[in-house]
Protein backbone atom coordinates (compact mmCIF):
# COMPACT_ATOMS: atom_id res chain seq x y z
CA UNK A 1 0.00 0.00 0.00
CA UNK A 2 1.37 3.41 -0.96
CA UNK A 3 1.72 6.07 1.75
CA UNK A 4 -0.97 8.74 1.79
CA UNK A 5 -0.10 12.27 0.71
CA UNK A 6 -1.50 15.39 2.46
CA UNK A 7 -3.82 16.30 -0.43
CA UNK A 8 -5.42 12.85 -0.45
CA UNK A 9 -8.83 12.31 1.09
CA UNK A 10 -10.06 9.43 3.18
CA UNK A 11 -13.62 8.36 4.02
CA UNK A 12 -15.15 9.42 7.33
CA UNK A 13 -18.38 7.71 8.43
CA UNK A 14 -20.76 9.07 11.07
CA UNK A 15 -22.43 6.07 12.73
CA UNK A 16 -25.72 7.73 13.76
CA UNK A 17 -26.58 9.00 10.27
CA UNK A 18 -24.64 6.28 8.40
CA UNK A 19 -23.35 9.09 6.20
CA UNK A 20 -19.85 8.99 4.74
CA UNK A 21 -17.89 11.96 3.46
CA UNK A 22 -14.37 12.45 2.13
CA UNK A 23 -11.95 14.40 4.33
CA UNK A 24 -8.48 15.67 3.45
CA UNK A 25 -5.61 14.56 5.63
CA UNK A 26 -4.81 18.24 6.26
CA UNK A 27 -8.23 19.40 7.47
CA UNK A 28 -10.18 18.70 10.62
CA UNK A 29 -12.93 16.10 10.57
CA UNK A 30 -15.41 18.91 11.20
CA UNK A 31 -14.17 21.20 8.40
CA UNK A 32 -14.17 18.30 5.95
CA UNK A 33 -17.83 17.69 6.77
CA UNK A 34 -18.76 21.38 6.57
CA UNK A 35 -17.05 21.89 3.19
CA UNK A 36 -19.35 19.26 1.74
CA UNK A 37 -22.48 20.72 3.33
CA UNK A 38 -23.04 17.71 5.56
CA UNK A 39 -24.64 17.88 9.01
CA UNK A 40 -23.75 14.70 10.90
CA UNK A 41 -21.55 16.32 13.56
CA UNK A 42 -22.93 19.19 15.69
CA UNK A 43 -21.17 22.48 14.92
CA UNK A 44 -20.26 25.19 17.39
CA UNK A 45 -17.27 27.54 17.43
CA UNK A 46 -15.10 25.33 15.12
CA UNK A 47 -11.97 26.08 17.18
CA UNK A 48 -12.17 23.82 20.25
CA UNK A 49 -13.62 26.32 22.68
CA UNK A 50 -17.18 25.04 23.03
CA UNK A 51 -16.97 21.22 22.92
CA UNK A 52 -20.10 20.87 20.77
CA UNK A 53 -18.35 18.70 18.16
CA UNK A 54 -17.31 16.00 20.65
CA UNK A 55 -17.04 12.60 18.96
CA UNK A 56 -15.66 9.15 19.70
CA UNK A 57 -13.33 7.58 17.14
CA UNK A 58 -14.48 3.98 16.75
CA UNK A 59 -12.22 2.92 13.88
CA UNK A 60 -9.19 4.50 12.26
CA UNK A 61 -6.76 7.02 13.63
CA UNK A 62 -6.46 10.78 13.81
CA UNK A 63 -3.77 13.34 14.58
CA UNK A 64 -4.13 16.42 16.74
CA UNK A 65 -4.29 19.79 14.99
CA UNK A 66 -4.10 21.61 18.30
CA UNK A 67 -4.76 21.08 21.99
CA UNK A 68 -8.08 19.67 23.17
CA UNK A 69 -9.43 21.39 26.28
CA UNK A 70 -9.76 19.16 29.35
CA UNK A 71 -12.94 21.10 30.10
CA UNK A 72 -14.50 19.27 27.14
CA UNK A 73 -12.58 15.99 26.91
CA UNK A 74 -11.17 14.43 30.09
CA UNK A 75 -8.13 12.12 30.09
CA UNK A 76 -10.46 9.18 30.74
CA UNK A 77 -12.65 10.14 27.77
CA UNK A 78 -9.61 10.61 25.56
CA UNK A 79 -8.46 7.10 26.50
CA UNK A 80 -11.90 5.85 25.33
CA UNK A 81 -11.44 7.53 21.93
CA UNK A 82 -13.28 10.84 22.55
CA UNK A 83 -11.98 14.03 20.96
CA UNK A 84 -13.24 17.22 19.34
CA UNK A 85 -13.85 16.87 15.60
CA UNK A 86 -12.60 20.42 15.03
CA UNK A 87 -9.19 19.65 16.58
CA UNK A 88 -8.20 16.42 14.77
CA UNK A 89 -7.45 15.36 11.18
CA UNK A 90 -7.70 11.82 9.85
CA UNK A 91 -4.61 9.69 9.24
CA UNK A 92 -6.69 6.98 7.56
CA UNK A 93 -10.34 6.06 7.06
CA UNK A 94 -12.34 6.92 10.19
CA UNK A 95 -15.61 5.74 11.72
CA UNK A 96 -16.92 8.00 14.46
CA UNK A 97 -19.97 8.49 16.63
CA UNK A 98 -21.25 11.78 17.99
CA UNK A 99 -21.03 12.06 21.78
CA UNK A 100 -24.31 10.86 23.35
CA UNK A 101 -24.55 14.06 25.42
CA UNK A 102 -24.37 16.34 22.40
CA UNK A 103 -25.84 14.55 19.43
CA UNK A 104 -28.99 15.87 17.87
CA UNK A 105 -31.78 13.34 17.75
CA UNK A 106 -31.65 11.43 14.49
CA UNK A 107 -35.25 10.39 14.97
CA UNK A 108 -37.99 11.51 17.33
CA UNK A 109 -38.35 9.18 20.34
CA UNK A 110 -41.75 7.59 20.75
CA UNK A 111 -44.22 9.48 22.91
CA UNK A 112 -44.57 7.93 26.35
CA UNK A 113 -48.06 9.29 27.14
CA UNK A 114 -50.42 9.35 24.16
CA UNK A 115 -52.35 12.60 23.81
CA UNK A 116 -49.72 14.71 25.59
CA UNK A 117 -46.97 14.79 22.98
CA UNK A 118 -46.46 17.88 20.84
CA UNK A 119 -47.33 17.45 17.19
CA UNK A 120 -44.49 16.78 14.77
CA UNK A 121 -45.08 20.14 13.03
CA UNK A 122 -43.99 22.02 16.15
CA UNK A 123 -47.46 23.38 16.92
CA UNK A 124 -48.84 23.70 20.44
CA UNK A 125 -49.17 20.63 22.61
CA UNK A 126 -52.66 19.23 22.90
CA UNK A 127 -54.73 20.15 25.93
CA UNK A 128 -54.95 17.43 28.56
CA UNK A 129 -57.18 17.20 31.64
CA UNK A 130 -54.22 18.50 33.68
CA UNK A 131 -53.83 21.60 31.48
CA UNK A 132 -57.50 22.22 30.63
CA UNK A 133 -58.67 25.62 31.82
CA UNK A 134 -55.13 26.92 32.30
CA UNK A 135 -54.07 29.94 30.25
CA UNK A 136 -51.97 29.22 27.17
CA UNK A 137 -48.56 30.86 27.28
CA UNK A 138 -47.83 32.85 24.14
CA UNK A 139 -44.82 34.88 23.07
CA UNK A 140 -45.05 38.65 23.44
CA UNK A 141 -45.80 40.56 20.24
CA UNK A 142 -42.89 41.74 18.16
CA UNK A 143 -42.61 45.52 18.09
CA UNK A 144 -41.36 46.87 14.78
CA UNK A 145 -38.93 49.81 14.75
CA UNK A 146 -41.59 52.33 13.60
CA UNK A 147 -43.82 51.20 16.50
CA UNK A 148 -40.95 51.75 18.95
CA UNK A 149 -40.57 55.32 17.69
CA UNK A 150 -44.31 55.93 18.15
CA UNK A 151 -44.18 54.47 21.67
CA UNK A 152 -41.21 56.66 22.57
CA UNK A 153 -43.12 59.80 21.48
CA UNK A 154 -46.21 58.99 23.52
Amino acid sequence: MLPLTPCQKVPVRVVQSDETYQCSLEESLLKGMLKLGRKGIPVGCVSGGCGVCKVRIIEGSVRALGPVSRAHVSQEEEAQGYTLACRVAPLEAVVLEVSPLLRKPFCRPPCQTPGTCPPADGGPAPTTPATAGQPQVTAPPVIESQDRAALALS
